[in-house]
């Protein structure tokens, strides 16, 4: 995995603390309050559960960021990220406790009060006391890290100034590449550019570039997308700070570099591997999801039946990975009138030029009298997407991933838009749960390449819960 190796400290030391701190807090339970604190009278399993549920909490603190470089080195922040994570942690402890009849629980709720005074005491003395000044005086050690930066321009020149005078991050400057300043030529102080973007590998060789961060002005996306290619071909931290992809920061909580916001764009696993695991998770949480849901399926369809005339389902022909074709499943959620949908696909065409939010362009419903009474309720929680779940089921879909387009919007992308289908499309995804209808659709395309490169099972699971609340509270849909 692409990260930093002071990210790894952190965890690890996360994860020493917490363990400890159930251990510490069934040690007093048992022994001050004479409680009997062992799972079914099994010290192993006990702890094995301590030890699987302090690498909950280490991924609860990566879903609340706080292995972000900016949370790090703040306090009030940090505090407010580590008893918030502390908080969802324990209520995951409490809801499992009672699911599996954990003993330690359920004789003593002081376990839980001391486990959170313990926990994120030495949680927040760890990282803010000891890890923190440590990471400041000794970041040689920490990170260690050269950067390269990718644009001599005002972005480029900006970005070297704030990390030169505003260096908490223990990272060097080892030049720029840009094709339009000379070799050799000074940039910003005593960098100057190493070459050409050409002759990016060998630079990268040369001066042991640890990390790149693309800053460069005036390039189209396009040209974007092949030069972030040509990086992560290398096995380099990449990271990127461009207007072309302001929406990521804007709808994801991401790094910054002495308050410049910076896009990480690395695959963080091994890709082979990542798309093994989603196909297993697919196919086995579409298969228990049909089951589990079956009786709100049966309601969904007697309604959608006796309300209105015609299919249950809406069949439609979109786009999968790789440009190939399969049949979309969904709810029927309008009345059957086949004149509209011309019009639709032009409404469609303006909205994908103009680059509107689908909210101003109403892009996603032409016209709302269209809409059976069910369907509206069906299209704001989302459950008229239930059907997918049989796509998945087939291997037409994956669980998250971009959203599969109409074969007439596919003919009218450009090539970089193309990118969104190098994956299985998904029901769910990074723009969906981020703002949905109210996000353009140029800001979309760059949400699902954000995701493509940045996939990793703890993502894919991260936006499946932040799915849930969007379809309850129907934030964005129409």
């Amino acid at each position: 995995m692409k990260y930093p190796r002071y990210k790894y400290i952190f965890a690890f030391f996360d994860l020493a603390v917490i363990f400890l701190s159930f251990k510490l807090s069934e040690y007093i339970t048992a022994n001050v309050l004479n409680k009997n604190v062992i799972l079914n009278e099994n010290e192993f399993l006990t702890y094995l559960t301590f030890a699987v549920f302090s690498l909950i909490f280490v991924f609860i603190f990566q879903n609340n960021n706080l292995y972000k470089i900016n949370i790090l080195l703040t306090r009030a922040p940090h505090l407010t990220a580590l008893l918030k994570s502390f908080l969802y942690g324990i209520l995951l402890l409490i809801i499992f406790s009672f699911i599996i009849k954990f003993n330690l629980l359920l004789s003593s709720r002081f376990f839980v009060l001391f486990f959170f005074i313990i926990g994120f005491t030495g949680v927040s003395f760890f990282r803010i006391l000891l890890l923190k000044p440590f990471y400041m005086h000794f970041t040689k050690i920490l990170n260690n890290s050269n950067i390269l930066i990718i644009g001599a321009g005002k972005s480029g020149k900006l970005l070297a100034e704030k990390l030169l005078f505003e260096n908490f991050y223990g990272i060097k400057i080892t030049g720029f590449l840009d094709d339009k300043v000379e070799k050799g030529e000074e940039v910003f102080k005593e960098f100057v550019c190493l070459g050409k973007i050409t002759e990016l590998k060998q630079v990268v060789k040369n001066f042991e570039v640890d990390e790149i961060i693309i800053s460069i002005d005036n390039i189209g996306y396009e040209s974007l997308m092949e030069l972030i290619d040509r990086c992560n071909e290398l096995y380099k931290s990449v990271k990127l700070t461009s207007e072309l992809f302001n929406i990521v920061p804007e709808k994801i909580v991401t790094e910054s570099y002495s308050g410049i916001p910076v896009v990480d764009l690395s695959p963080k696993v091994n890709r082979n591997l990542n798309y093994m695991y989603k196909r297993v998770f697919d196919y086995a949480a579409s298969f228990i999801g049909l089951l589990v849901l079956s009786p709100l399926f049966l309601i969904i369809i007697l309604l959608v039946k006796y309300s209105s005339k015609g299919e249950i389902f809406f069949k439609q022909i979109r786009i999968g990975k790789d440009g190939n074709k399969f049949t979309f499943y969904k709810f029927r959620s309008m009345y059957i009138d086949n004149v509209e949908d011309t019009a639709r696909e032009q409404s469609m065409m303006e909205f994908m030029k103009n680059d509107k939010t689908m909210f101003k362009g109403s892009a996603k419903i032409l016209n709302e009298k269209r809409v059976t009474p069910i369907g509206r309720f069906l299209r704001k929680t989302s459950l008229d997407e239930l059907p997918q779940l049989f796509n998945v089921l087939k291997g037409d879909m994956s669980l998250v991933g971009p959203r599969p387009c109409l074969p007439y919007e596919f003919d009218a992308y450009d090539e970089w838009h193309k990118r969104r289908h190098i994956v299985y499309p998904g029901c769910t995804g990074v723009w969906q749960v981020s703002g949905r209808s109210s996000v353009s659709f140029r800001d979309s395309i760059v949400l699902d390449l954000y995701y493509i490169n940045n996939m990793t099972p703890w993502l894919d699971l991260q936006l499946i819960f932040k799915t849930f609340p969007v379809m309850i509270f129907g934030r964005g849909a129409k």
